[in-house]
């Protein structure tokens, strides 16, 4: 009998995660550098976090939760997103004012498995509470570009809207009912479904939205706050250097989001996985859990998708391999001595032949092969330069090639 992972699932090997990792490092440095301390929530949450917070009507919550009931008959269920979670935290910690969060890991949603897209899946995000200045909004955009660039999708685009708030939207979402009315019979059934549950997400819908051909914008629907709102971001992003394409049509896939939304997309992706993440705002989210008014911003992006629009995988991070002609345990002295300043260093702890050592270096194809000698010296070999070294000399020697 052999086993494999469930389907929708993958194990995460060399030298795939190489890139995963190289880019979870770029996330904690990103992070750090804007000021948001790592978060991390349980894996599982009581369903009604995300029946009442993600939205009933969301299709996340209709066809795509992992949900069970414990020993105890509670209802739970494996994240499908961040937000809610990170939320329900910051009031269960009691916490007032301004809050910032950063938080990567596993998440779970029953969807139809494709590239880039898996029911177990990693997310980064962030999220600023407690704060409605458009100030927030224009910062965790930026946050999100900033590391995405550093990470290796250049070719990549963002797209902004704002979607209004409860004192524009249930006007225009009318108008859009209307709208969508007179075009039942182009949609699918569950935009049919959704005309009367929640309009907005027929625009969503990847299926539905090129069938309509002119629906009403909700920019042409905005009270002057939300519309004052909007123009604040735009100049912010001018201001701090960020490019962004205006996008009417843009709405978040979950019920929480008011005002500000927006996306990252990868240019040349194939459009079913060119999306790379986004956000918005949600400044009615902590009252929808039984939480007072908090306005608050964030994002979240998929990792498998960063990568990909990274170009992939990359090759192992070695500093170099050590090849020992005195055996294992001298080889792994040496190597505490040069891990220990600094270095990635591997070697071989089986006591093969040094013959047998030299072609696992050239196999994980590192640029700096250190051949412990018998006397203790280090003969270090790159493709065209070739110096004896002692132990503590190597450090130094490895830092003036960089």
């Amino acid at each position: 009998m052999s086993f494999q992972p469930p389907k929708g699932t993958a194990d995460l090997m060399p030298p795939r995660s190489h890139a995963w990792r190289r880019a979870l490092k770029l996330w904690d440095d990103w992070t750090e550098r804007f000021g948001y301390p790592l978060v991390a929530t349980p894996i599982f949450e009581a369903t009604e976090l995300f029946e009442r917070g993600v939205g009933g009507t969301t299709e996340v919550v209709t066809k795509q939760m992992y949900t069970f009931t414990d020993k105890g008959g509670r209802s739970l269920t494996l994240r499908p997103e961040g937000t809610a979670g990170v939320v329900r935290a910051y009031l269960d910690s009691g916490a007032t004012g301004a809050w910032k969060g950063a938080y990567s890991g596993p998440f779970f949603r029953y969807e139809r498995p494709q590239k880039g897209r898996y029911r177990q899946f990693w997310q980064l995000g962030v999220e600023y509470l407690g704060v409605e200045s458009a100030v927030a909004d224009a910062e965790v955009i930026e946050l999100g570009y900033r590391f995405l660039e550093s990470a290796g999708a250049r070719e990549m685009a963002l797209h902004i809207n704002s979607i209004g708030d409860a004192a524009c939207r249930p006007a225009y979402v009318e108008q859009l009912r209307q709208y969508l009315e007179g075009h039942r019979d182009e949609l699918s059934e569950d935009g049919r479904r959704l005309i009367e549950t929640n309009p907005l997400r027929v625009l969503d819908s990847k299926v539905d939205r090129p069938k309509l051909a002119d629906p009403p914008l909700v920019t042409d629907h905005l009270c002057e706050a939300c519309r004052e709102h909007y123009e604040q971001v735009k100049v912010l992003l001018d201001a701090v250097g960020i490019p962004y394409t205006e996008d009417p049509y843009l709405v978040r896939g979950l019920d929480y989001y008011t005002r500000t939304a927006f996306e990252f997309l990868g240019i040349g992706l194939d459009a079913a996985q060119n999306a790379l993440g986004g956000g918005g705002r949600y400044d009615v989210l902590a009252e929808t859990i039984g939480g007072p008014h908090t306005p608050a911003v964030g994002f979240a992006l998929g990792l498998d998708r960063v990568v990909i629009a990274a170009g992939g995988e990359e090759a192992v991070g070695l500093d170099a391999y050590l090849v020992s002609e005195r055996g294992p345990g001298e080889a792994l002295a040496a190597a505490s001595q040069l891990r220990q300043a600094g270095l990635r260093i591997d070697f071989d702890a089986e006591g093969r032949s040094v013959k047998a050592q030299f072609r696992t270096a050239r196999r994980l194809e590192v640029p700096v092969i250190l051949v412990l000698k018998e006397d203790g010296s280090v003969d270090a070999q790159t493709e065209g330069e070739r110096q004896t070294l002692q132990v503590d000399e190597v450090p130094a020697w490895m830092e003036g090639r960089r």
